[in-house]
């Protein structure tokens, strides 16, 4: 991202941005989560809890992300257009490309953090106002952040004790 957040407009589309993201997280752990073979999963019991987690949280983070968007006093933008952005920018790698479910998922992971930080600093930069209280706003976008610095650890922690 880079730049500041100038208007409801671009603000809703970066929102926007991160609900496909959180999309793309969920899926990519329920595509791994169907990928374990049966007995996979009674044995791995720690890394089916990770990619439900992985899963419930990206789906919570989409709802906080929706009532942002909600209140918002822009018109939104396409998701089939959003797609298309989130495909080109971040969706280069597919699940398959990973050597193994824990890489895949610390990529989305850090993916999404970096996107969060990257956004609230645009917006802490910005003069702009915004028709959401813009302290309410970051209050979301750090407490997603922060979520997904603990996945990020999460999945770390994991592999550094399958090594």
């Amino acid at each position: 991202m880079g730049n500041q957040v100038t208007s409801d407009h671009q603000l809703a589309r970066l929102l926007q941005i991160g609900i496909v993201l959180e999309e793309v997280v969920e899926a990519r752990a329920y595509h791994h989560y169907q990928s374990l073979e049966e007995e996979d999963r009674e044995l791995d019991e720690e890394l089916e809890q990770l990619l439900e987690h992985a899963a419930e949280e990206s789906a919570e983070h989409r709802k906080r992300l929706e009532a942002v968007i909600d209140d918002l006093d822009a018109e939104s933008i396409p998701f089939k257009d959003i797609e298309k952005l989130v495909e080109a920018k971040y969706g280069k790698t597919k699940p398959e490309d990973f050597d193994g479910v824990l890489y895949d998922q610390l990529c989305n992971e850090e993916t999404a953090y970096k996107f969060y930080d990257d956004l609230i600093a645009g917006v802490e930069t910005s003069d702009a106002t915004f028709s959401v209280d813009r302290e309410e706003l970051l209050d979301v976008l750090r407490g997603i952040r922060e979520e997904e610095a603990k996945g990020v650890e999460e999945v770390t922690k994991i592999m550094e004790t399958r090594e």
